[in-house]
């Protein structure tokens, strides 16, 4: 494995996780699917940047240069940037923003610092005051399960417009996120498959070659390079 990641939870009601991670050598990973949108900033041969990034509703193999630094800031399901859909970042179709110097980048018309490990909910917030991120409660209560003011219609409406992607398919993605960590940890075809809800092991088989990008087998030995997937609860 040449990408070493670290990350922690957020106490931001906003942000879902935050991680940061480099690249020993150069080499190719999975890029898992992801039904959350974030923010990285990008440390490479002495450039910095900041991007924005979309879900991704499929796996895909990336070539990853060597010496990199990375910092993200997943945000929730819900959480969504006004002025940049989504949807529009979908599958990566990301936007990276315009830098001022080795310290700031443009955005809406001013310069912001770039944010670190530590001060990723400081920037979050600052955001949310300048009217630069938002959040969709009727998506929150779907994720949840909670019972809805709203028909059916309206939240399925609500889900594509903050997170890019049907409801049907974040939970596809979650519990093929979810399989994927319980075999990384020795679970079995049988109990992974039944502890995911998927149907049976073939099921399981073929959503984790669409959404990881990797065989059962391949994912229980860890023998190549996945990005960023850390434990998540099941999602039924």
């Amino acid at each position: 494995m040449f990408l070493v990641f670290d990350d922690r939870p957020s106490d931001s009601n906003l942000v879902e996780r935050v991680w940061r991670c480099h690249s020993e050598r150069a080499g190719r990973f999975h890029s898992v699917a992801s039904s959350h949108w974030e923010m990285v900033v990008t440390r490479l041969r002495g450039r910095i940047c900041l991007t924005v990034r979309g879900p991704e509703t499929r796996a895909t193999l990336i070539d990853c240069p060597a010496e990199g630094e990375w910092l993200g800031i997943r945000f929730k399901l819900g959480t969504f940037m006004p002025t940049l859909p989504v949807a529009h970042l979908i599958d990566r179709k990301d936007v990276t923003l315009p830098g001022v110097s080795d310290r700031s980048f443009w955005l809406d018309g001013g310069a912001w610092e770039y944010p670190d490990f530590d001060t990723a909910e400081t920037f979050v917030a600052r955001l949310v005051r300048a009217g630069l991120i938002a959040r969709d409660s009727a998506v929150e209560g779907a994720v949840r399960g909670e019972p809805q003011a709203l028909s059916l219609r309206s939240i399925q409406r609500h889900f594509l417009q903050s997170a890019g992607m049907t409801h049907s398919r974040f939970r596809q993605i979650e519990r093929a996120r979810f399989a994927a960590n319980l075999l990384r940890q020795g679970g079995t075809l049988v109990d992974t498959a039944h502890a995911a809800g998927f149907f049976d092991q073939a099921h399981l088989a073929r959503a984790l070659k669409q959404l990881i990008g990797q065989t059962p087998t391949q994912i229980a030995r860890q023998a190549e390079q996945l990005s960023f997937l850390y434990k998540t609860a099941p999602v039924r």
